[in-house]
C-alpha cells in the first residue's frame, strides 16, 4: 500500500459517513507530496554531498554560516554541524519540492520521471542562485573562485536531477508497477 493511499484510508477512517471526502483530495495529496519530498531530499542530499566533498576543497557553507551565527570559532571546528545543517536544509528543500511538483499541471504530456527530472533541474539551480547570491555573498561574505563556482553549481544540479528523479518516479503509475512498465 503506498504512503498516499494509507494517508487517504486513515482520513477516511476519522470523518463520519456523510461527510465524503473527494477521490482525490488536494489537500492530502499536498501533504504526501511533501512527505516524499522529504525522503526525496535526504536521498538527494546525500547524493550531491557524496558527490561534492571528494571534489571540493571546503565544507558546505552550512559550517560558515554556523560558525560566524551561532558558533564561536573556525569553520572547521564545525564539520559534523555543519553536514547536519546542510542535510536539514536540502530535506526541507525537497519537502518544498515535492509539494511544488504535485501542483504542476503543465506537461503532462511526458511522463512524471521526465517532468520530475527537468523540473528537479531548475529547482536545484534556483537553490545554487539563492546559495550563491543571498547565503554566500550576502549573509556570509564570501566569494567563491571560478572553479569552486562551477562545482557548487555542479553540486546543485546533482541534487536537483536526484531530487526530480526520485520524486517523478514516486509520483504517478507506482500503485501497479507490473502494468505500468508491463514487467514480466
Amino acid at each position: 500500500m503506498s504512503l498516499e493511499n494509507s494517508l487517504e484510508e486513515r482520513l477516511h477512517k476519522t470523518t463520519q459517513t456523510d461527510d465524503r471526502l473527494p477521490d482525490s483530495p488536494r489537500g492530502i495529496h499536498a501533504v504526501v507530496a511533501a512527505l516524499r519530498g522529504l525522503q526525496a531530499g535526504f536521498v538527494a542530499t546525500l547524493i550531491m554531498t557524496a558527490f561534492r566533498l571528494p571534489i571540493m576543497r571546503s565544507l558546505p557553507p552550512s559550517a560558515n554560516f554556523w560558525a560566524m551565527y551561532v558558533g564561536s570559532g573556525d569553520t572547521n571546528d564545525y564539520p559534523g554541524i555543519g553536514l547536519i545543517l546542510h542535510l536539514l536544509y536540502g530535506t526541507t528543500s525537497g519537502a518544498l519540492f515535492g509539494s511544488l511538483f504535485a501542483l504542476l499541471s503543465a506537461e503532462r504530456s511526458i511522463e512524471a520521471e521526465q517532468r520530475g527530472i527537468v523540473w528537479g533541474s531548475v529547482f536545484g539551480m534556483v537553490l545554487s542562485v539563492f546559495g550563491t547570491q543571498v547565503v554566500l555573498n550576502e549573509l556570509l561574505d564570501t566569494q567563491l573562485e571560478a572553479d569552486e563556482l562551477t562545482l557548487f553549481h555542479a553540486g546543485h544540479l546533482v541534487y536537483g536531477i536526484s531530487l526530480g528523479a526520485w520524486v517523478g518516479s514516486r509520483t504517478e503509475g507506482t500503485e501497479n508497477v507490473d502494468t505500468e512498465y508491463d514487467y514480466k
